[in-house]
């Protein structure tokens, strides 16, 4: 399922879900926050209307924000392990 469905609030014809997962999808996988995702995508689907499933939006959101918050302290450690490795072995 690609993005066009989730901001169209679509679901793929059968043909189109076969297809390899798109970049979008890729990415969320990486969150651990799929689940989450089809469950936009499905209150997108049944009610056409933002509002009315506020709370698994924002759910999703928390999800996401929490995995780009230890994703950012991550690779601040990568940056300055990168960094102590320069002065001490330059």
């Amino acid at each position: 399922m690609g993005v066009r469905f989730f901001l169209a609030g679509l679901r793929p014809s059968p043909r189109e879900d076969q297809d390899e997962e798109g970049p979008v999808d890729q990415m969320i996988s990486r969150t651990s926050c799929m689940e989450l995702h089809y469950a936009v995508q499905e209150g997108m689907a049944d009610h056409q209307d933002w509002m009315k499933f506020q709370s698994q939006v924002q759910t999703f959101k928390d999800c996401v924000m929490i995995f780009q918050k230890a994703w950012k302290e991550q690779l601040m450690r990568q940056a300055q392990a990168a960094a102590l490795w320069d002065t001490e072995y330059t």
